[in-house]
């Protein structure tokens, strides 16, 4: 009796290299379209001043967040928060009229792929000539290509990865370190960090990074349903598929079996075989399907953004987008435009002056010279507007209330002010034990400009 033959199980399938193949139309264009305006975005918004400061820049140092006219603070987080989840309907949105549209034209991965295929292209020719390049033994000129291909990706990569981190350092005083190596030990660590995510996923992982790494490719489907738009293949019109030739006697589909659809995918599936969660909808296939399609003399569409219940019940354009606007994407609307309102108006009317009142725990209430009871405050002043003002100090709660000291303070643009002030009342003024008090700012220069804050003014038993 033969013993039994050991079986190996691998756990991981080797990667197949993936070349794909540069085509031409409508949704290419739109791609490229795509890929200028995120980077132009990207690449330049770091360089837009505003008064006199870097228009869009999260000064982590001085826990400033500055957006254009906005100045946010630490305090003011939940407007980063909205921010998110703004981003997150539109998202949900977005998927659920069109797939994955997200992915396949504004993605940062698909972009930065795009740009490194570009280059790849360029110095290393087509497909097949990047086929036939891999496969030679090492040669001086196979080195001078890959050598030269690998450094245009890293100066692409460095450039990216600098601006990236040009949006927490001002750009410009980055910009002065370049030419000295002056970095910080921080801005060194995310510069190369950024670069090397940038050079390893475009250049390297690519369509890795969609099927194994994203976990949007995962939980997709959950937001898809048998109305939403993704990339299909008419099966009932292309099978069966073969040659021209079999197609003219009348005994094929529409497909004739070119692969080119294939060819042309980044993540290299099959479109013919159904929806896949690695497809990432940026409909390579459907222009590449459509010149194959004019050069047969049929009709386009054979590969179409559709929808399930449109190729099954043969809907008309018109009938897919009436279906468009079913519960769900209303409710998704509609969460999304009662969120921007409420956002938007809590931002109209946001207060650009904040307060905090602290009294001094080490000095209790107490009876000065002239027979008044005096408490010791600091007043924690925000001036979260790029304007200095000068603010007049109010109180009120007890009758004879005041300052005792000045009651003006100036506080620059963007500054936080620590300022200690002393109240006095007359004697029994008050009730013994904690009395509560207001204390308000106003700007001298602009009225409408004030903020209250409560607090307590200790009168000694």
């Amino acid at each position: 009796m033969n013993a039994p033959q050991e079986q190996v199980i691998k756990m991981y399938a080797k990667r197949e290299e993936i070349y794909p193949r540069e085509v031409d139309g409508k949704y290419a264009r739109l791609r490229w379209l795509f890929v200028w305006l995120t980077q132009l975005a990207f690449y330049c918004t770091p360089w837009l001043q505003w008064n006199d400061r870097q228009a869009l820049l999260f000064d982590l140092g001085t826990r400033k967040f500055y957006i254009f006219g906005l100045v946010l603070w630490p305090q003011d987080f939940i407007y980063l928060a909205v921010l998110l989840i703004i981003s997150a309907y539109l998202l949900f949105l977005a998927t659920a009229i069109a797939g994955r549209v997200w992915c396949g034209f504004t993605c940062p991965q698909t972009v930065y792929t795009e740009i490194f295929l570009w280059i790849e292209r360029k110095i290393e020719g087509p497909r097949s000539a990047r086929i036939a390049l891999d496969r030679q033994p090492l040669s001086v000129k196979k080195a001078g290509k890959k050598t030269a291909k690998h450094l245009a990706w890293l100066a692409v990569a460095l450039w990216t990865g600098f601006t990236f981190v040009g949006y927490f350092t001002p750009i410009k005083h980055l910009m002065g370190e370049v030419w000295t190596f002056n970095f910080g030990p921080w801005e060194w660590f995310w510069v190369l960090f950024y670069s090397f995510a940038t050079y390893g996923n475009a250049g390297w992982m690519r369509e890795q990074v969609c099927k194994y790494m994203c976990p949007y490719a995962r939980f997709q489907s959950s937001m898809f349903d048998r109305d939403t738009l993704i990339i299909t293949y008419d099966a009932e019109r292309g099978e069966p598929r073969g040659p021209l030739a079999k197609q003219q006697h009348g005994n094929g589909g529409s497909c004739i079996d070119c692969s080119l659809c294939v060819q042309v995918c980044p993540t290299g599936i099959d479109i013919r075989n159904g929806l896949q969660y690695e497809c990432i909808g940026c409909a390579a296939c459907v222009d590449a399907c459509n010149i194959v399609m004019d050069k047969t003399g049929q009709a386009r569409g054979l590969i179409r953004y559709s929808t399930e219940r449109a190729l099954d019940e043969h809907l008309t354009p018109t009938e897919i987008r009436r279906r468009a606007l079913r519960p769900r994407v209303r409710i998704y609307t509609a969460v999304l435009g009662l969120i921007v309102i409420a956002a938007c108006t809590s931002l109209y009317l946001r207060t650009p002056l904040k307060l905090d009142v602290i009294r001094d725990r080490g000095s209790m209430g107490r009876e000065v010279e002239d027979g008044k009871i005096e408490n010791v405050y600091r007043l924690q002043i925000m001036n979260t507007s790029e304007q200095a003002h000068i603010y007049k100090i109010t109180v009120g709660g007890l009758p004879t209330l005041a300052v005792a000291a000045a009651d003006l303070v100036r506080v620059e643009a963007t500054e936080t002010r620590a300022h200690p002030i002393r109240l006095r009342a007359e004697h029994g003024a008050g009730l013994p034990g904690s009395n509560k008090i207001e204390v308000t700012l106003t700007a001298i220069d602009e009225p409408s400009l004030r903020v209250k804050e409560s607090a307590v003014f200790i009168v000694p038993r």
